[in-house]
């Protein structure tokens, strides 16, 4: 099963590596293939067992209107259902818009459609909780033009999900909202995480790769982690930190300590390069192996300090961890 644009910063094959989940590239240069559930390495065995994720019974289904539940919500690894709840984004435009980013392609692809109503994604949800095991749920959002940055729109998706599935485990991702109170009106409404992700903490990289959420100071970012930490608790407010933007290593690490003091999981993800993207435009390149490992290995050993587990999140990105390695190392 395979995930193709959207605003994630992965373009990938949902797989199953000896047991544990894994997104990885899809790429037709790659030296890698599965052949009989093995992966082989130029045709050699490696000895590691790899299973494609089967495709889920809710994407068989349609809403009363017509419309693919497959097009309201995806499953992402084994148990994860996620969605973009509103499928544009004011910074969208070349000058502002997040080089790594591609919200808007799946839609002008046909694959999904603009904003979802909650009760389209109470209905979906209920079904992948029944017919497919489905344990967790993620909710983000392109950034709208209101005060609150889209924020309102996902507490009413959340409170119609927890109406219908009120053991599905909920992550909210969205940008700080310019109202801190909305940070309790999304746990009110049943969020049990949340995601405000900055991606990195460099403002030159910010500016560089993100322009338009760049306008939006550190500080406010710092104020809403720490409003949301308040709110949600310790471990279950996350940021994504992505290796490969260009961002000093010794710098991104000490970031990551920053956060983890704060009591937010620094999400440590590498850059790939996403098909639609602005990056792949310019030719930017996936971060080498070997500065992934240093990086991650070294953010695992402070998350471990300050006795934090992506495991430990109710539900979220950092929960499923298939799109990093930073739970392999410990994290």
């Amino acid at each position: 099963m395979t995930r193709t644009s959207g605003a994630g910063p992965s373009d990938d094959g949902h797989v199953l590596i000896g047991g544990i989940g894994g997104a990885i590239p899809i790429r037709s240069d790659s030296p890698y293939e599965v052949s009989g559930n093995r992966l082989l390495m130029n045709g050699t065995d490696m000895g590691v067992e790899i299973e494609p994720v089967r495709r889920p019974r809710f994407y068989d289904l349609d809403t009363a209107d017509g419309i693919s539940y497959e097009k309201i919500a995806r499953l992402h690894g084994t148990n994860v259902l996620a969605t973009t709840v509103v499928q544009t984004c004011i910074r969208y435009d070349p000058a502002q818009r997040c080089r790594f980013c591609s919200i808007e392609a799946s839609l002008q692809s046909g694959s999904t459609i603009a904003v979802k109503k909650p009760e389209q994604l109470a209905e979906v949800a209920e079904a992948a909780v029944r017919l497919d095991g489905v344990t967790q749920m993620i909710m983000t959002t392109g950034t709208s033009a209101a005060k609150d940055r889209g924020a309102r729109h996902l507490a009413r998706c959340v409170a119609a999900v927890k109406a219908v599935a009120p053991d599905l485990a909920i992550q909210v991702q969205c940008e700080p909202p310019g109202d801190l109170g909305t940070i309790t009106d999304l746990r009110d409404a049943g969020a049990d995480s949340i995601g405000i992700h900055v991606e990195s903490l460099d403002d030159e990289v910010r500016r560089r790769w993100m322009p338009g959420k760049a306008t939006v100071p550190l500080d406010e970012y710092r104020a809403a982690w720490r409003e949301a930490v308040r709110v949600f608790g310790r471990n279950q407010v996350s940021t994504y930190l992505l290796v490969g933007l260009g961002e000093d290593p010794d710098e991104l690490v000490a970031g990551a300590a920053e956060l983890i003091d704060m009591g937010v999981y620094p999400f440590v993800v590498p850059f790939r390069p996403l098909a639609g993207t602005l990056a792949v435009e310019d030719g930017a390149q996936a971060p080498s192996p070997a500065l992934l490992a240093d990086v991650t290995t070294r953010v695992a050993k402070e998350l471990q300090a300050g006795g934090m587990r992506g495991a430990d999140q109710k539900a979220g990105c950092a929960a499923c961890g298939a799109c990093s390695v930073l739970q392999n190392a410990g994290g």
